[in-house]
């Protein structure tokens, strides 16, 4: 069995196989900076059986990236990259037709392009952020105020960089920024953040009828890989929640 091993008071923690130490694909020291999320990936790989099935571990999968950063990206990278995915949110894209489709998304949609809104919005006395979000209806992108990339991006900026990493792995699951952020404020559940970016597949589904499997599959790596991410996340970034809390929502007592 695999089991965690403390590194000796310097707050990391290694996996182990017997006297074997897991190692990354890039042949670097497999190890996190939280026991439970050590315990987590030893879980995962007690799980595997006689075929290591890499593409369902995906606590693993994510701390190997952290770690050997394959692609080289630096904090800004992962921040710009991220802030990209707001243009194309899937919540910020609506149909007219059918009637009925609109209406859902609207029903389900808007609370939370309301509550991202009032969740960026500064309590200070200094400066003044432009905080608005459109949806659009047509080929034209949503309109977004200046102030809230601003305020996106210094909120992003408080978190560490495996959380980022995290926090990007999640988006591009969902392909919402918005979304990704009311799950890892804890706002929504991985549940409801699921439907909430399956709605339109969802409605279609519903209709015209299911392909046999394919879609509960569907659902279940996308469940399997938001877990993860907001795992990670909160694993990886107890220190920063204190800077994020004072500096955007001290006065809201979040």
């Amino acid at each position: 069995n695999f089991k965690v091993t403390d590194l000796n008071w310097t707050g990391w923690f290694e996996i182990n196989l017997d006297k074997r130490k897991l190692k990354t694909p890039g042949g670097n020291l497999f190890r996190v900076p939280h026991e439970s999320l050590a315990m987590a990936v030893a879980t995962e790989w007690n799980r595997q059986e006689e075929v290591v099935k890499r593409h369902d571990m995906h606590l693993t999968n994510l701390v190997n990236s952290c770690i050997d950063n394959p692609t080289r990206r630096t904090r800004e990278d992962m921040i710009r990259g991220t802030l990209h995915f707001l243009e194309t949110d899937t919540i910020l894209y609506r149909l007219l037709e059918p009637p009925d489709l609109h209406d859902i998304q609207g029903r389900e949609w808007d609370p939370l392009v309301k509550w991202t809104e009032k969740r960026l919005v500064p309590y200070t006395y200094i400066y003044t952020y432009d905080i608005d979000i459109t949806p659009t209806t047509g080929f034209e992108l949503p309109q977004i105020s200046d102030g809230t990339h601003d305020r996106l991006e210094r909120h992003l900026q408080a978190f560490s960089d495996w959380s980022l990493l995290g926090f990007q792995y999640g988006v591009e699951a969902l392909k919402s920024l918005i979304i990704m952020l009311a799950l890892v404020d804890k706002h929504i559940s991985v549940d409801k953040a699921v439907k909430l970016a399956r709605l339109e597949t969802d409605y279609q589904t519903d209709r015209w009828g299911n392909v046999e499997w394919y879609h509960d599959i569907d659902i279940l790596q996308l469940r399997a890989r938001l877990a993860a991410s907001a795992l990670l996340i909160q694993w990886t970034s107890e220190s920063v929640k204190v800077r994020e809390k004072s500096s955007l929502d001290s006065s809201q007592g979040w």
